[in-house]
């Protein structure tokens, strides 16, 4: 099931965006199978976190290795030789003080892709440090544009940097890769960076501003929440509406649908009156409740959606129709995407434990059933 079927990707456990790589790899169809560090009891150093409920870990099999020591190193190396690819999110040079650099594993399988997940890169001035999405999308100028208009930049949840521009652009480049591969039969190293990623995100935002419509003050744009047409408004209820009515035949039946006859919105795009007409706006909106507002305006032109939490989302009649979200393991959580007509991805398995299909990896990729008891038995797995 699902179009990546047949690809066999190792993954090197590691956190956020790395993990995140190899679901959306794992969706998809491909045998991704997790070395996790033999004996540990999480796949992240963070004390919180159930690997049983981590839902970046979903659809994968887990293999427990000591990667100190030699034996564990080759056993990691005999199932790289297999693979198609090998991802892995560690600084740059902790793999090959392991033994399993790229040229290492290069040389095992010409024909391997080898992703390389980090935050600044495999060179430059910060390569060595350490960061988090805060410091990548800070960097790249991503931060910089997300805020209200004299205030301080607001940090988002690690989606822009660690999954948009980190681990998505990784599962981008390794199928790039893999394509590649298939004509030349030659394998490459893929150097995606979290900061690069989300300096990517912004290419428009840079046409914008060649084309002199795009303020440097956040806030203060079309799409940056400094339109009175392009932001959230609080309702009677204290929850929240989205407006995007951004095209003058989408503004005009948003003002149409709220009845509003005031001939101070037909400046539409006069910026300096923008922060009047969002106090008018904001007015207007608060004079309904969420529901009411979703009964007249919700499936219309207006560009109109309720912002929902996450546990509304899933409930909500449009992402029950298209089945955004499964549940998996007792866990509610986003389907795979995209969608696919003729070869659609099977429903994840749950997020496994550490080491939990050490055997049967093992066995499926060739070990020998008296390899795999003398490697138990020697402490390797």
């Amino acid at each position: 099931m699902g179009p990546l079927q047949g690809i066999k990707i190792i993954e090197f456990a590691g956190i956020g965006p790395l993990p995140f790589c190899a679901m959306l790899l794992a969706d998809m169809g491909a045998e991704v199978v997790r070395i996790d560090r033999k004996g540990s009891a999480a796949t992240v150093n963070l004390t919180f976190i159930d690997p049983r409920l981590d839902v970046l870990n979903r659809g994968r099999r887990s293999v427990g290795i000591d990667l100190k020591r030699p034996e564990g190193i080759d056993t990691a190396l005999r199932l790289v030789e297999q693979a198609d690819a090998l991802i892995e999110g560690f600084r740059p040079g902790v793999m090959e003080r392991l033994g399993l650099g790229p040229d290492v594993c290069l040389a095992r399988n010409p024909r391997l892709v080898y992703g390389r997940m980090t935050g600044w890169g495999q060179h430059g001035p910060l390569a060595h440090a350490a960061g988090h999405d805060i410091n990548y999308i800070a960097l790249s100028g991503t931060l910089s544009l997300i805020g209200r208009v004299g205030e301080r930049p607001v940090a988002p949840p690690a989606l822009i940097g660690d999954f948009g521009g980190g681990g998505m652009l990784l599962a981008f480049g390794v199928l790039c890769a893999l394509l590649e591969a298939r004509t030349s039969g030659k394998g490459q190293v893929v150097d995606a960076a979290i900061a690069d990623g989300s300096a990517l995100l912004t290419a428009m935002i840079y046409g914008l501003k060649a084309m002199h419509v795009w303020n440097d003050a956040r806030g203060t744009n079309v799409i940056d929440s400094g339109a009175h047409f392009y932001d959230v408004y609080e309702c009677a209820d204290g929850k929240w509406v989205a407006i995007g009515a951004l095209e003058p035949q989408f503004y005009a039946l948003l003002l149409e649908k709220c009845g509003i006859d005031d001939p101070d919105f037909q400046t539409r795009m006069d910026a300096h009156r923008w922060p009047l007409l969002k106090e008018k706006m904001a007015t207007l909106f608060r004079s309904k409740t969420r529901d009411e507002w979703c009964a007249l305006l919700e499936g219309t032109d207006a560009c109109f959606a309720p912002v929902l939490d996450l546990d509304e989302a899933p409930q909500h009649p449009h992402n029950q129709a298209r089945q955004a979200f499964v549940e998996v393991g007792g866990v509610v959580q986003p389907a795979p995407g995209p969608r696919f007509s003729r070869t659609p991805p099977a429903t994840p398995a749950p997020p496994p434990l550490p080491g939990q299909h050490t055997d049967e990896v093992l066995a499926g990729w060739g070990f020998s059933a008296e390899g795999i008891a003398r490697l138990k038995a020697d402490g390797i797995i």
